[in-house]
């Protein structure tokens, strides 16, 4: 394993500026900066809301706490890191007050007046729904680099190639730094970056890490030397990666097979370039490492002359995986570092020696490590596990031992679950489903199904209804749990 992280990009903040744009909201700016990062939305008529915030919240008031200074409230809104502050004029105040809009000015809080018409619900949807689009948009860019970085990885010259996606993908620098060699002087990079081992001469700090290849404008003289420190970190193993800012200049190093390092330099740092880097690193240790005789050629050539899958395949341990996702499966492929692969049916099914991680676009269930022999058990273990992952709306799920389930006989337990579940609709055992692998929280429920919390609460209630049972029965919920499980294994069949 190389260390090299590829989760799923975070959820992009929302400009406040869309905000104000949104001529349905009529929001109007007051006071303050005009621009900051909305990260999510927060109604509280509390004299001092600040300790129930996490920071980068626009919070909405009415103003209809009496006596609050509005120079401490203002201060403490700042301190905890809110984004913005919205005053909804009407009914408790007419016009936003004076004193209010004079702190937020001093302060430096950007004040929002909310209009009469404009609901609290309305400002907290219109931030979801600019947040979902701003997240399907990076989900999308991510997706779209990752392809285009396996089809450059397929390309005669792959290394040059996935550097020259890389950097344009991101907008910047990107290169392969060979091993150091001990004190050596040479610069991490030149202007236009020097290939298969050639040093760059236009640093202006030592750096141990010659540059095997590179594409983009290399940065300047100051920014090399540091991408340099960091890359002699990441090579120590002190780190998988590191990163750092220099006058405006995002600098990251990634791991890389054989003590080699990933560096870039890029004018600016979105939340999904973290992923396609990853992407990037994964793919050049791939295609950098030495390719011994058991490598998946070999593996074929031996199955094919002698027809025994197990003695085809290196010892191992190997992880079967199932997926489903709107991704390219050898974008897939090329991220978990294999290049066996089957799509099968809604999904794609692959096997691999390098322990799996999340995959954005993509829900991944994974199997126990296993021997070759043992690889059609992996994969009922990898097909059970992307159910629960679905149930759950996680996005990757491992194989966990069957305990007491799996001494039940599946036929029965599947008639008994059909019973006790029928009085519910999909939508209600989807709910219950997720509230139960979420411990019975209505938040995190709600935000794996996409719905608001209420409708959670009234879906589950409805649940306790109809199936006339007690949800905060513990033996209650294990056995609808099982159920649910009974459900869902009996729409998987074993892979063979």
């Amino acid at each position: 394993m190389y260390g090299v992280s590829m989760e799923a990009p975070p959820t992009p903040p929302v400009p406040l500026t869309a905000l104000l744009a949104d001529r349905e909201l009529g929001l109007r700016h007051l006071a303050g900066p005009a621009e900051a990062d909305v990260h999510g939305v927060h109604a509280s008529e509390m004299a001092d809301p600040s300790p129930y915030l996490l920071g980068g919240e626009l919070l909405l008031t009415a103003g209809a706490e009496p006596g609050v200074d509005p120079e401490g409230y203002v201060a403490g809104l700042v301190a905890a890191g809110a984004a913005a502050l919205g005053f909804g004029v009407a009914p408790v105040h007419q016009e936003v007050p004076a004193a209010l809009a004079a702190a937020c000015a001093r302060y430096g809080l950007p004040l929002l007046e909310v209009p009469p018409r404009t609901p609290f619900t309305a400002v907290a949807r219109g931030v979801w729904r600019l947040m979902a689009q701003a997240r399907t948009r990076e989900l999308r860019r991510v997706t779209e680099a990752q392809q285009s970085l396996a089809a450059a990885a397929a390309r005669p010259e792959p290394v040059a190639a996935v550097l020259s996606r890389l950097a344009a993908s991101l907008g910047g620098w990107a290169a392969l730094l060979a091993p150091g060699r001990g004190g050596a002087t040479e610069t991490a990079a030149g202007p236009g970056g020097a290939a298969d081992g050639g040093a760059g001469q236009a640093g202006s700090g030592p750096a141990p890490h010659p540059v095997r290849a590179a594409a983009g404008g290399a940065p300047g003289g100051a920014a090399l030397a540091a991408v340099g420190m960091l890359a002699e970190r990441v090579a120590s193993g002190a780190a998988a990666t590191a990163t750092d800012t220099l006058g405006g200049t995002h600098l990251a190093a990634y791991a890389v097979g054989g003590a080699q390092v990933l560096a870039l330099a890029t004018p600016a740092r979105a939340p999904g370039d973290h992923t396609i880097a990853s992407v990037a690193a994964v793919l050049l240790t791939l295609l950098t490492a030495p390719r011994p005789a058991g490598d998946e050629a070999a593996a074929l050539t031996r199955l094919l002359l002698g027809g025994d899958p197990a003695s085809a395949l290196a010892p191992g341990p190997w992880y079967a995986v199932h997926a489903r996702g709107a991704g390219d499966p050898r974008a897939l492929a090329a991220a978990l570092g294999t290049v066996l692969l089957d799509p099968h049916g809604d999904g794609v099914r692959l096997l691999t020696d390098r322990e799996p991680a999340p995959q954005p676009g993509w829900r991944l269930g994974v199997s126990a490590p296993a021997a070759p022999a043992d690889l059609p058990t992996a994969g009922t273990q990898a097909g059970r596990a992307l159910e629960r992952a679905e149930a759950a709306r996680t996005p990757l799920a491992r194989h966990s031992p069957g305990g007491l389930a799996a001494l039940l006989d599946p036929a029965e337990a599947r008639a008994h679950a059909e019973a006790l579940l029928a009085p519910l609709n999909r939508a209600h055992r989807d709910t219950l489903r997720a509230w139960l692998a979420h411990h019975g929280s209505w938040d995190r429920t709600a935000g794996a199904l996409g719905v608001h919390r209420n409708t959670v609460r009234q879906r589950v209630s409805r649940c306790a209804a109809l199936l006339a049972t007690d949800l905060d029965d513990p033996d209650t919920r294990m056995e609808l749990w099982f159920a649910l499980r009974a459900l869902d294994s009996g729409d998987n069949s074993p892979v063979t």
